[in-house]
């Protein structure tokens, strides 16, 4: 092996692995947030409007504490602790807010309350299969660019076997072994059971994740093998394991545009308002009746583009190789 084939090794494997680094710190990261504004939320209380903000395996409250300091949130922090989502209106009541107590606000909560009046689903039954299983997902990638990483095809292949075993096992018995597939099924019923009142239509629709869950941890596993399968047989088929990683940043807004669609246009009569189906804003600033909406990639999306773009450069460089012949 030359010294320029060395380096050319060296430095793909050590693209593959700051990206590797990247992805599972873009895992832990918020990746895209989302905040609603209107005069029912004055900027001194609420300086981020109602602000939450998307991770892979869920949806978490994005308002700032520091929002508990101004007199005016404490106000309105001591009002209306009591409040439903039935004696609540965020519309018509202004300067009141929904489930707040001594920590502060809890934004999900309220953009749920919010979204309750104009007919959609709680945010949480959004990718009810996705975010359970993102975990496996990203297990699936990390095994991908480590092989990705190794110019000889044995040691690939040995990594992409036991990686995949790996991660296969570890899904099968941490979600029916382990029972947290039923869990999550439970509390995905609790959570639409809260805004939404028709408990045999909440019973199907529960079913139904579960189904789709069975369904996508085989078709993950299948995927498996014909990675495995392909690596084996097809030189050329190495590149896919850097390219189906580099394109997380699409999946994620593919994904998110889609479930958007979804709640926009499958509104339900509970609301006290009837908007016509509508798209929400995916990218930038919209306006759906008073509110203002704000939706932008965080931190976490540009760990996944520092990633794409360290991947794409290796593939380039993999690519070269393989063409003259430098890996196997």
């Amino acid at each position: 092996m030359s010294a320029a084939t060395s380096k050319q090794n060296l430095i793909v494997a050590g693209l593959s692995l700051f990206a590797l680094a990247m992805i599972v710190a873009a895992y832990f990261s918020p990746v895209w947030w989302v905040s609603l504004t209107a005069p029912n939320y004055p900027q001194d209380a609420f300086p981020d409007g109602i602000r939450i903000h998307f991770h892979f395996d869920g949806v978490y409250n994005g308002c700032r504490a520091a929002a508990k300091g101004s007199r005016q949130a404490a106000e309105i922090l001591e009002k209306d602790i009591d409040h439903t989502v039935e004696r609540y209106n965020p519309i018509t009541d202004s300067g009141k807010n929904v489930n707040k107590g001594a920590q502060g606000l809890d934004c999900v909560h309220e953009m749920n309350t919010i979204n309750h009046y104009v007919g959609m689903f709680p945010i949480a039954t959004g990718a009810p299969v996705e975010k359970p299983l993102a975990k496996f997902f990203f297990g699936f990638f990390a095994v991908m660019l480590i092989a990705f990483a190794m110019p000889k095809k044995k040691p690939r292949l040995a990594v992409l076997a036991a990686g995949f075993a790996a991660v296969a096992g570890w899904m099968l018995v941490h979600q029916y072994g382990m029972g947290n597939l039923e869990r999550h099924v439970a509390a995905y019923v609790q959570e639409t059971g809260t805004f939404f009142k028709e408990p045999e239509k909440i019973a199907v629709w529960g079913e139904n994740v579960r189904s789709i869950t069975h369904v996508v941890i085989a078709g993950l596993i299948v995927a498996m093998l014909v990675v495995l399968a392909g690596v084996a047989r097809l030189r050329q088929f190495q590149l896919l394991l850097a390219l189906v990683p580099a394109l997380l940043p699409v999946f994620f807004v593919a994904t998110y545009a889609g479930w958007l669609w979804f709640f926009g246009h499958n509104l339900h009569p509970w609301g006290a308002f009837t908007v016509k189906p509508f798209m929400p804003t995916v990218f930038g600033e919209g306006k759906v009746a008073q509110f203002s909406t704000y939706s932008y990639p965080y931190w976490g999306y540009g760990l996944l583009v520092l990633a794409m773009l360290a991947l794409l450069f290796a593939l380039l460089l993999r690519r070269k190789q393989i063409r003259e012949g430098q890996v196997e």
